[in-house]
């Protein structure tokens, strides 16, 4: 219900309150309102004016009871209408407590429908909770799925050590798989993991090297040996086809014995034949011999993780230790051929290693490295052989060496490493070799020279003939006319030794095959090794022949005669050297053989030795003198040594003119040097019988010892005009006693007169007599006549009957030594 009132006019205020009241009707206005700041506005009513606070308080009073009345009419204006409303609100209490009944039923009910609904709704809750659950885990392992698949390969990998593969899987593993789950705990410790299987591969690849690296120093022998019979297979091939092409063109040899030289390229036949064999072999590489698997695998590990430079290092130093080792040889190398083999055999096996790793890895090992290395080991190598050779004094083994150094150098030269020094080393091993064939020469020769009986070659029938001319290259027209059976000149060494000149020269030619050289540098290189061998080792051991004891003045003879036909065969030496290297003798660097020479300084040493021993036998007889120096008067006849000292004189040039000279030249030579050794032999006796007369020793002389001393001379000139040996021209040979011959006159005649009368003058009786010489022998006959007289005391007869010649002799003494003296003084 509404009631209708009306609203009291409000009293009229003044205008000063209405100013005031306005004022604070703005005030209340801003207070009531809920959007604007209270501060502000009290602080404008304090401000304004004073008591301001109580007028503030006074007006909102007033305000407030304004409100309470508006607020009071408002009630009374709608109280029906509220008396109204709760009337009907009782009325609808009853239907609103019915009403809340049935809802409270219905309530129920839906609950208890609801109980199962919510229990169904909650299983399918869980449920949607789990399947989502598991598409996350489905979605999370397809994810971490191939993480784990990959991180089983990479150990698949490793157990397989397939570690090259393992590494690429680590880098997919830490750039793609990781980085997706590494949210999870197992993806960390992953992460974490795998630098310790890179250094673990790291460690097991570098022992794999160092594995590799002890098995390679094994394997080495190995493959340098295979590695130099595939280049001895290769040269042997290169020369046979040289040889058959060069078959139809080729100059014949010289035979030895009946026989050519059976050589293969440098290789006796038994070797020949081994490389025929061998050539059947499968040939192996040195890749079949050796896996190189762990280098390279080393390699693309270190490279893969960045550290290649280390293994280059590494590898290297390592490399260069081995080379170092490998060039060490045994202390005993040069006792047999293998220890050179071995030696060998491991050299060429490091370098073909190195040069293969050269070519199947890019940058591991550089050209320069193995040219640093090469350079390294083949000053090494030239030092060693040049020590080891110099100990070998066997040729073959050298020859087998030198056989060795070619091969070898054939065999790196074929992998493109410089082998100049080598062949130059070779020549130095050749002089080497040189010098052991002369040292086995000499012995040959030695041999051959004892052996010898020293008399001319008896030949029964033409077989024999024949058989001799074979071997020495011998041609006189007067000894083939000659009837069976006959004699030959020369002794049985002169073949001999001609056909060793030549074996020799065949030995020195084996070591120049193979060697890289002219046909004419091969052909100097024999004719000066053949000039050695003359002038040298034959020559020394000429020598040594002739000076021994037991050779005799026969011998002597036959070895002149010996020399001439091996001077006379040197030509066919040098033709012998011509055919074997198709080099003409007219070049103009052809080297002569100096056999010419050599054999006349034998036959000059021969013939001194000659001279030597025929005085020394004289000196031998004149020791068995015995002369009675005080006898009284002479025997009569001369004395046995020297009648014993002639008729050896007689039978040994006797033997000079026997002996076989049907060659004119034979001839001429001999008797030269008879004529030469009868000379000396006189010239000598002459002197050994003149100082045994003016020997200081004996003090004093007789006259009757110098008769005796007369008829020995007297037979001495007789044997020299006897003209033991043809050929001597007047009285040459007696010409050699010359000064015993007027010395004995003047002491035999007394001629002292004459003497000191014509000295001096060319034309002087007793030219040949020395004033000292004089004096000296006439000093000791004056000794000898007073010795004589005291003996016999009748020494003061001797002054009353020879008063008149002893001053005789005084005056000539006196007169000798002013003659003696003058002639110091002149001098």
């Amino acid at each position: 219900m509404t009631s209708n009132r009306v609203k009291a006019p409000l009293p009229s205020i003044p205008d000063e309150e209405n100013k005031e009241e306005k004022v604070y009707g703005n005030v209340f206005a801003e207070l009531e309102s809920v959007d604007l700041p209270l501060g502000t506005t009290l602080r404008s009513v304090y401000d304004d004016q004073p008591n301001a606070h109580k007028r503030f308080m006074e007006k909102l009073d007033a305000r407030i009871r304004n409100h309470d009345r508006e607020i009071e009419k408002m009630c009374n204006f709608h109280h029906q209408g509220f008396v109204d409303a709760i009337t009907e609100l009782l009325k609808v209490r009853a239907d609103a407590k019915k009403l809340m009944g049935q809802v409270s039923d219905t309530n129920r009910r839906l609950q208890d429908a609801g109980k199962e609904v919510t229990a169904q709704t909650e299983e399918v809750i869980r449920c949607r909770v789990q399947q989502r659950n598991m598409a996350t885990t489905v979605e999370k392992l397809q994810l971490c799925i191939p993480v784990l698949e990959m991180y089983s390969k990479l150990k698949e990998q490793l157990d397989s050590k397939r570690y090259y593969a393992a590494l690429k899987t680590m880098e997919q593993l830490e750039n793609t798989y990781i980085p997706r789950v590494s949210q999870y705990r197992f993806c960390q410790i992953m992460a974490e993991t795998l630098p310790k299987l890179r250094e673990e591969i790291k460690e097991i690849s570098m022992s794999d090297l160092k594995d590799f690296l002890e098995s390679i120093r094994k394997h080495s022998d190995k493959i340098g040996e295979t590695a130099m019979k595939q280049a001895q297979q290769h040269r042997t091939f290169n020369s046979a086809v040289q040889k058959q092409a060069s078959a139809g063109y080729a100059k014949p040899v010289y035979t030895l014995n009946g026989r050519a030289p059976a050589t293969h390229n440098g290789l006796s036949p038994g070797e020949g034949a081994d490389e025929e064999d061998d050539a059947d072999e499968e040939v192996l590489t040195a890749q079949d011999l050796v896996d190189f698997s762990p280098v390279y695998r080393c390699l693309h590990i270190y490279t893969v993780l960045g550290d290649r430079e280390t293994f280059e290092n590494y590898y290297r130093k390592q490399r260069k230790k081995q080379a170092r080792l490998v060039l060490q040889p045994q202390s005993n190398m040069h006792e047999t051929v293998e220890g050179y083999r071995k030696y060998f055999n491991q050299i060429v096996g490091f370098f073909v290693v190195e040069d293969h790793i050269l070519h199947a890895t890019q940058g591991l090992v550089t050209r320069a490295f193995t040219d640093e290395l090469w350079n390294m080991a083949l000053s090494k190598i030239i030092a060693v052989l040049r020590t080891h050779s110099s100990y070998c004094n066997d040729p073959d083994l050298v020859l087998e060496l030198k056989n060795l150094i070619v091969i070898f150098a054939d065999t790196l030269q074929g992998y493109g490493f410089p082998v100049n020094r080598l062949f130059d080393l070779l020549f130095e091993i050749r002089d080497q070799y040189n010098e052991t064939l002369l040292k086995k020469w000499a012995l040959v020769f030695r041999e051959i020279f004892e052996q010898d009986n020293y008399s001319p070659i008896p030949v029964e029938n033409e077989e024999e003939y024949k058989s001799v001319i074979s071997r020495f290259p011998f041609h006189d027209a007067e000894i083939e006319k000659q009837q069976f059976p006959k004699k030959l000149p020369m002794s049985q060494s002169v073949p001999q030794i001609y056909i060793q000149v030549k074996e020799f020269i065949y030995a020195s030619l084996k070591f120049s095959e193979s060697l890289h050289r002219s046909s004419t540098e091969i052909d100097d290189m024999l004719r000066k090794s053949t000039n050695l061998l003359l002038t040298r080792t034959l020559s020394g051991c000429l020598q040594n022949l002739i000076k021994k004891p037991h050779i005799g003045l026969t011998e002597l003879v036959q070895i002149i005669i010996n020399t001439t036909h091996l001077e006379q065969a040197c030509k066919y030496l040098e033709d012998f050297i011509t055919n074997i290297t198709n080099v003409s003798p007219e070049t103009i660097h052809t080297t002569r053989l100096y056999g010419l020479s050599t054999f006349k300084d034998a036959r000059h040493a021969a013939e001194g030795e000659i001279y030597t021993k025929l005085n020394q036998k004289i000196d031998e007889f004149i020791q068995l003198a015995d002369y009675e120096w005080s006898m009284s008067e002479s025997d009569g006849r001369a004395s046995g040594y020297l009648m014993d000292l002639i008729n050896f004189l007689r039978s040994t040039f006797q033997v000079f003119t026997h002996l076989p000279n049907n060659n004119n030249d034979h001839a001429a030579m001999s008797g030269k040097v008879a004529q030469t050794a009868c000379m000396s032999a006189c010239k000598h006796l002459s002197t050994s019988l003149m100082q045994m007369l003016l020997d200081s020793e004996l003090k004093q002389i007789s006259m009757g010892a110098i008769q005796q001393f007369n008829l020995d001379v007297i037979q001495c000139e007789l044997f020299a005009s006897s003209e033991p040996v043809p050929g001597f021209q007047g009285d040459t040979l007696q010409l050699a006693f010359i000064d015993l011959r007027q010395l004995l006159d003047l002491f035999m005649v007394w001629d002292w007169s004459t003497y000191l009368a014509d000295y001096g003058q060319p034309t002087s009786k007793y030219l040949r007599v020395n004033p000292s010489t004089a004096l000296a022998l006439l000093e000791k006959v004056y000794r000898g006549m007073k010795d004589t007289s005291k003996k016999n005391n009748i020494f003061s007869q001797f002054r009353k009957n020879d008063r008149d010649k002893q001053k005789l002799i005084e005056t000539v003494v006196k007169q000798l030594r002013s003659l003696v003296n003058g002639m110091s003084q002149h001098s």
